[in-house]
């Protein structure tokens, strides 16, 4: 399948079409739901993002068998362990993944550096590094991807397959995926981990605020905080 190269107007759905979307994906596997969406949408207006973080790995899996030449954005903050720039190189090889590194600008990223934001703001720190990079970029796309699984975090669990958010229609594919189902699919398909999963980092992000825990009890230690902004 091949991307179109032709720019298409940015579609707004209503209520009553994204709860048609729900009911008709809700049955489905993720790979079923995947294929569906290029069904429903071209893939001009279909933007996939990932962290390359913990549990990347089974979407882009997915993907890759349904449209290898989706573009995949990847937020580069500046701030990623080592490990993470690995297991991106890693995947987008063994998967053949399109993708595309996007970051902030060059001299708020600086200024984060400088003044050490994600000690005093974080919530400034990631809106500078992560939302308004990609914000520049989403507002010419129709659906957003993301691997958001329910289970993940008390946010997490209150969302739907399909959701209209800050004018984009978000898309979770893997949302009722549990963590047993997940475990199971990464056993069968030999899925590769990410190499600080075995030293008990189980949501990985930004070197500054990420260390140890279960789910996502290791991001912004000591803060309340336990989203980025991105999917809020």
């Amino acid at each position: 399948m091949k991307t179109s190269e032709v720019a298409v107007a940015k579609r707004v759905l209503s209520e009553e079409e994204i709860k048609d979307l729900n009911e008709r994906y809700k049955p489905l596997t993720p790979r079923e739901r995947i294929e569906h969406l290029y069904l429903d949408f071209g893939p001009e207006e279909i933007m996939l993002t990932s962290s390359f973080a913990a549990t990347s790995a089974f979407l882009l899996r997915e993907f890759s068998l349904v449209n290898t030449d989706q573009v995949i954005f990847f937020i580069d903050t500046g701030y990623h362990f080592e490990e993470t720039l690995k297991y991106k190189k890693k995947l987008t090889e063994l998967y053949g993944l399109n993708v595309k590194s996007i970051s902030a600008l060059k001299e708020e990223h600086e200024f984060t550096t400088r003044d050490e934001t994600w000690r005093k703001n974080p919530e400034f720190c990631c809106t500078l590094n992560k939302v308004k990079p990609l914000d520049l970029i989403k507002q010419q796309y129709t659906v957003w991807v993301s691997g958001l699984m329910s289970w993940q975090s008390d946010h997490r669990a209150t969302l739907d397959i399909f959701e209209e958010r800050n004018g984009i229609l978000k898309f979770y594919p893997l949302l009722d995926v549990t963590k047993e189902d997940r475990e199971k699919y990464i056993e069968k398909n030999d899925l590769p981990f990410h190499p600080l999963v075995a030293k008990g980092y189980n949501s990985i992000g930004c070197t500054h605020c990420t260390v140890p825990g279960e789910d996502r009890s290791g991001r912004w230690n000591n803060s309340p905080k336990t989203e980025c902004g991105l999917h809020l």
